[in-house]
């Protein structure tokens, strides 16, 4: 009797767990969302023209804002305002860095023209015989590129659960192994710490000559 109680104790805990916490952060990121009517002039208020509150309003509110900020950036004076504005924030010691960090980072992901960011591979790290999951940021130019005698990649390794954290690594090209799945996937295995893996997907990118076997690692000396 024991064994079933516990049995369906746990098939109801994998049951509901992952509906209520989906059903609570959408509730915190609505009521977040929420919070921007509270900027809204009374007479602008949704609430003041409808018998009670209707939930998602300030979400509604939200992508609009952030739309019309598109709009007004894309202009003459917009763009203006923007360059003032970075122009105050790079003045400010403490503020310029995280702002600059966080900048860069939002552009590399969101940016059109920044499509190897979409790329997932796999690389060796911290040593070999030791594989990480990585994705591709670019490829390396300038001093860094130059001091070195074989072509490299920019790769970013994320840290796991917390994938917005990471290394920069300059990896050479050929030891970069691709891999075919998507971006989405590559976070859900890392997020999860190995526990989501993707399915195999069979795609036109191999594996190349980075899958060393042992003695070829030991007759280059790279342990």
């Amino acid at each position: 009797m024991k064994k079933h109680i516990k049995k369906y104790f746990i098939t109801g805990l994998l049951a509901t767990i992952p509906i209520t916490l989906t059903l609570y952060i959408l509730g915190t990121f609505i009521g977040v969302m929420d919070k921007v009517l509270k900027y809204v002039p009374p007479k602008f208020h949704p609430d003041t023209y409808l018998p009670f509150h209707v939930p998602g309003l300030g979400l509604i509110a939200t992508v609009v804002l952030i739309f019309v900020v598109g709009v007004l950036t894309q202009s003459f004076l917009g763009k203006k305002v923007v360059s003032i504005g970075e122009w105050i924030v790079y003045k400010i010691p403490l503020v310029r860095n995280i702002y600059t960090g966080i900048k860069q980072l939002v552009d590399a992901i969101f940016m059109h023209n920044s499509k190897n960011f979409k790329r997932v591979v796999m690389v060796e790290y911290p040593r070999r015989r030791l594989w990480v999951i990585a994705f591709v940021t670019g490829v390396s130019e300038g001093e860094v590129q130059s001091k070195t005698k074989i072509k490299t990649i920019n790769v970013f390794v994320p840290t796991t659960p917390n994938p917005t954290s990471g290394f920069y690594i300059l990896v050479p090209e050929k030891d970069i192994v691709n891999l075919d799945m998507t971006v989405e996937d590559a976070f859900k295995l890392i997020i999860s710490g190995g526990i989501l893996t993707p399915p195999e997907q069979v795609g036109d990118n191999n594996t190349n000559n980075a899958a060393q076997t042992d003695a070829e690692i030991a007759e280059s000396g790279h342990f």
